[in-house]
């Protein structure tokens, strides 16, 4: 088999209402979508997702003007291959890097007649416990979301802080009075500009029993992480400060965080996030998987990983496309009270939607 072409397509779907975080305001997902044509017949899919500077278009780019054209004619078998390849055209571009990756996997496991999973390893679980977040805003706002979404089944809550000291305590606070329940992490984005900061507004919130406390310093901040990590009693997790097997590296040579948020797009694709999982494995630091948010090509690769990974910990963001207002896939996976239930096969489980692949692509 060899493969014949590759196009990466630009796509913006809205989302139902603006997230904000300490990165800023979303109104909308800009992802690429990678298409993979083979001299069998067989079409691979793929998505490259990124909510940093570059987005969809920047990582279209990359593919369309850097990549595509050293993959025509080669065996998309060969993933480990072509990564490397990929890896020798391009320092970084690690979002586009997985939207390709991805694609390849669908290919070889439609090929087989088997799902991504069963190429990752098998899986190991019966379904995904996820994990929901919660946009910054005003506390009212924010405690009727924590209702509806706890009665929808999830049973843990991922609230967005780190601008404002007074409206973070006040947010946790009401999502832990209408929902006391529910299992509460935070997420500061970076959002603390110094250690000592960090340490102080964690202890402010400690009292509302909080699960963990997800990237609160800069990501190339791993002292200060130690630091952190050492004055409180909450665990800490990554998410910035590991994108790639290396950061996973430093983070335990640093003793640095308690917990690792893997991404797809961030590590370059399942491959490279598959080997972050094996070296949190190998330091005993679990795992959870992260989302930007995806649209449901994305998050079904998300979930393959998801179902082959042993060292998943706690409940995961696999669940990307509830967190837009519609998608370039014919139907996505199924949620179920909360859990998220394995992606049929073979291949990574979704049909891309023509019509709404032309609807939502980016032509400015």
């Amino acid at each position: 088999m060899k493969i014949t072409a590759v196009e990466a397509i630009p796509v913006r779907i809205s989302r139902p209402q603006a997230f904000s975080s300490s990165l800023g305001i979303h109104q909308d997902t800009e992802n690429g979508v990678v298409v993979i044509d083979t001299d069998e017949g067989i079409t691979g899919v793929g998505e490259a997702s990124s909510v940093w500077d570059r987005k969809g278009r920047g990582e279209c780019e990359y593919i369309n003007q850097l990549i595509a054209a050293h993959l025509v004619g080669r065996d998309p078998f060969r993933i480990n291959e072509l990564s490397g390849l990929m890896d020798g055209l391009l320092h970084r571009a690690w979002p586009a890097k997985a939207g390709v990756e991805m694609a390849l996997y669908d290919i070889v496991g439609k090929a087989l007649n088997t799902p991504v999973y069963n190429l990752l390893g098998g899986s190991v679980r019966e379904k995904v416990r996820l994990s929901h977040s919660l946009s910054m805003g005003p506390a009212e706002q924010i405690g009727q979301q924590a209702v509806r979404l706890a009665e929808e089944g999830y049973g843990t809550l991922k609230l967005k802080i780190g601008r404002e000291p007074a409206a973070d305590r006040a947010n946790v606070e009401i999502v832990r009075r209408r929902v006391p329940d529910v299992i509460l992490r935070v997420d500061a984005n970076m959002g603390w500009s110094s250690p000592k900061e960090a340490v102080r507004r964690i202890l402010e919130l400690e009292e509302f029993d909080l699960e963990m406390v997800e990237q609160p310093l800069h990501s190339s901040d791993l002292e200060g992480l130690r630091f952190v990590r050492d004055h409180v009693g909450v665990p800490i997790m990554a998410d910035e400060s590991v994108w790639r097997p290396e950061d996973a590296i430093r983070c335990i040579k640093a003793s640095a965080v308690d917990i690792f948020n893997v991404y797809v797009s961030e590590a370059a694709g399942l491959g490279p996030a598959a080997r972050i999982f094996a070296i949190a494995e190998a330091a005993r630091i679990p795992c959870i998987i992260g989302s930007m948010p995806e649209f449901g090509i994305g998050t079904a690769a998300q979930a393959h990983l998801a179902f082959a990974m042993d060292n998943l910990g706690f409940a995961s963001d696999v669940n990307g496309f509830v967190y837009n207002s519609d998608d370039v896939v014919e139907k996505n996976l199924e949620i179920r009270d909360g859990f998220l239930l394995p992606p049929p096969g073979p291949g990574l489980g979704v049909t891309l939607d023509p019509d709404k692949l032309e609807k939502y692509r980016v032509r400015e």
